[in-house]
């Protein structure tokens, strides 16, 4: 064999490789190699096509990375027109399809459907010949789109060779292209710190993402493609010509992703059911769906129902509430928050979004209004997500009336009238009253009182905004003076309930450090943290007396958070609160110093990457801890061990650069079980 073709072999085989990667990391969701061992056969793909580019050809990942530039998007003809789909609001219109599609079928018989989200992305046409991605296109007016071969070429789960080989000659796949929400907010971040423009919502991302004429664009966008239907083929299969559902499970087996929330549902029953289930799943989803299409299983059916002028009578798609409306902002106020952020809410005309009627929304902060150039008077649009804050995303700009007014930001606190300020590294402008600024106090009482921090019982938050606005409450230290006829002459509280709240209150002065630091309510100071310095330091005075250098040491405590402790205790109203605590009987057993034998993990530093199934990262994360291990967030030439679960990516290509010793979780569960740790 000459060297040539042995070197043209070895193309082949990379090709082979990278693809099948591509299949498990990008479609099965599990990839089977680091990211470094992915990355040294693509680099030795693309020496390869280097030194020999009449071997390179468009089903080769490494034209996954984008082209030269165009100058135009041209038109492509569908063969088949992609047809969009009428619509269903509510259970009746449902209802009326089926009896549509029985009614032209003459015949009272019980219709399979295959059930689908409707992915709120755009939909495109792929098409392939003997299993090779020849050419892509946006669906356009249902007849005519505009050909996008090079940027969906780029999009990572797209195969461009089929698996296996018993494919049609000719077949074109139709999907939606879309992004995720973490994809979403990944780009967002990225171009809010690059000060270039943000999106609106994903399916705004993912439409400019497509249609860039620079595909190495669209390549660096975290796109995605999920197959829903075939249009034209050519050498037909039977595997697509018996079941919608089979079609898909075909197209899967061939290498297309699908959406793992297809099922098929009996009758119109059935598909209400589906509904009702995706509609409960679908804040948690990773991407956003607006809706389900329901379409009829049965290919012979399909065709004996045909279709209208611009739909197919056998499907339909059945619309969740919608999630963006068009609504007024008549005002903007400010709230202030426990931390002393000052926050501005919009206060709207009412209007009915995401499923309830919405007549406040989040602006965030001053850096979001100057972005949005948003102002009192505006029409806005509205969006609400699953349980998401409401916020604006927009401003209809053409609707803005001449008497639209600036948001201006107060200069002092709408609550206490102390001085704003604006930290350099922040966004938000903070009130600084501290404790005695009302709205701080309420909820920094609220905060010490809550079951994580001292656990009162009975002591809900109106019964503190109540002792607060009676005067009977101004600092933590005021709950455990409380008396049985203060509390029974407040409004419903006999005193029964008064005497409850007092033994509550007793009750809970048997604490732990770690929960008394936590229930203090210092910015950034949340259960672990608080845990960290508590077993860091073991007492409240070496706390309180700590510099930044010796803040910094604790195991996740950084500067900003070091500052934020120092700056808490160096108040003296805040050490003076803490002493009248202690005063009162608030008290924890001693922190022992822990030994090499009762913590066997003392001065070791670990670190957790990719999915444990065992238990949580968490979990781990505490064990590992109790045993006396530092956990970090990062690989470094200090960290001893790294602990790797499925998916593990970068932290462990990086620790297998540094040398750093890697155990599997079944090591980690075996030394727990060592250490009798689990």
């Amino acid at each position: 064999m000459s060297g040539n073709d042995s070197l043209f072999n070895e193309l082949q085989t990379l090709k082979a490789q990278l693809n099948e990667y591509n299949y498990q990391y990008y479609v099965l969701d599990m990839p089977t190699v680091p990211d470094a061992e992915y990355d040294r056969l693509m680099r030795r793909l693309q020496e390869i096509e280097t030194q020999h580019p009449e071997w390179l050809s468009p089903d080769s990942p490494s034209q996954k990375v984008g082209g030269v530039p165009l100058e135009a998007f041209t038109q492509v003809t569908h063969e088949l027109p992609m047809l969009s789909l009428d619509n269903a609001f509510n259970e009746e219109e449902l209802l009326a399809f089926e009896k549509r599609l029985k009614d032209r079928l003459k015949r009272d018989i019980n219709i399979n459907y295959s059930c689908e989200p409707k992915l709120d992305g755009l939909a495109v046409s792929i098409l392939y010949e003997d299993g090779k991605f020849v050419r892509a296109a946006t669906r356009g007016d249902g007849r005519v789109g505009e050909d996008i071969t090079a940027n969906v070429r780029t999009i990572k789960n797209v195969p461009l060779s089929l698996r296996g080989e018993d494919f049609p000659t000719r077949m074109e796949v139709r999907g939606e292209v879309f992004m995720s929400l973490a994809g979403f907010a990944a780009l967002n971040k990225a171009q809010k710190d690059n000060d270039k423009k943000v999106f609106a919502n994903p399916r705004n991302a993912a439409a400019g993402s497509l249609r860039q004429l620079d595909s190495r664009i669209t390549a660096a966008r975290p796109l995605m493609f999920y197959a829903y239907s075939v249009g034209i083929v050519e050498g037909e299969r039977q595997a697509l010509k018996g079941e919608h559902a089979g079609r898909l499970k075909q197209l899967s087996q061939w290498g297309l992703p699908l959406s793992p929330e297809v099922s098929v549902a009996s009758g119109a029953k059935g598909c209400l059911e589906y509904y009702q289930g995706l509609a409960q799943k679908r804040a948690s989803l990773p991407y956003e769906i607006d809706g389900v299409v329901f379409k009829v299983n049965d290919i012979a059916l399909q065709q004996e129902l045909g279709f209208v002028a611009k739909a197919p009578r056998w499907a339909i798609a059945h619309k969740f509430p919608a999630q963006e409306e068009m609504t007024k902002l008549l005002d903007v106020e400010f709230q202030v928050g426990r931390t002393g952020a000052i926050t501005p809410v919009a206060r709207l005309e009412p209007v009915f979004v995401g499923g309830v009627t919405v007549s406040n929304a989040t602006l965030h902060n001053q850096d979001e209004i100057q972005r949005l150039q948003v102002k009192v008077g505006d029409t806005v649009i509205i969006r609400r997500a699953g349980d998401v804050i409401p916020q604006i995303v927009s401003v209809v700009q053409e609707y803005r009336p001449q008497d639209a007014k600036e948001v201006v930001f107060p200069l002092t606190c709408p609550e206490c009238d102390s001085h704003v300020e604006r930290l350099d590294e922040e966004a938000v402008l903070r009130c600084t009253g501290g404790l005695i600024c009302p709205a701080q106090l309420k909820e920094s009482l609220k905060h010490f009182a809550s079951r994580k921090a001292l656990d009162v019982d009975g002591l809900g938050d109106k019964l503190v905004e109540q002792l607060v606005d009676m005067g009977a409450v101004k600092t933590p230290a005021d709950f455990f003076r409380l008396e049985v006829i203060t509390l029974s002459s407040m409004e419903r509280m006999g005193e029964k309930s008064a005497n409850n709240i007092i033994n509550a209150l007793e009750k809970s002065k048997q604490t732990s450090l770690p929960r008394f630091l936590y229930a203090l309510g210092i910015r950034e100071v949340g259960e672990a943290t608080a845990a960290n310095l508590a077993n860091h330091f073991k007492t409240i005075e070496a706390v309180m007396q700590a510099t930044l250098e010796q803040l910094v040491e604790v195991n996740d405590v950084g500067e900003v958070v070091a500052s934020h402790v120092l700056h808490f205790f160096k108040e003296e109203h805040n050490q003076t609160v803490i002493s009248e605590l202690r005063e009162l009987g608030v008290k924890w057993p001693d922190i022992e110093e822990k030994s090499q034998d009762t913590q066997p993990l003392l001065d070791k530093t670990f670190v957790l990457t990719g999915t444990l199934t065992a238990m949580g990262r968490n979990e781990a994360k505490a064990v590992l801890q109790n045993l006396g291990a530092k956990v970090s967030g990062s690989v470094s030439a200090k960290t001893d061990y790294l602990i790797a679960g499925d998916k593990a990516g970068s932290k462990l290509t990086k620790a297998q650069e540094l040398g750093v010793a890697v155990m599997t979780e079944e090591d980690m569960l075996n030394l727990f079980a060592q250490h009798n740790a689990s």
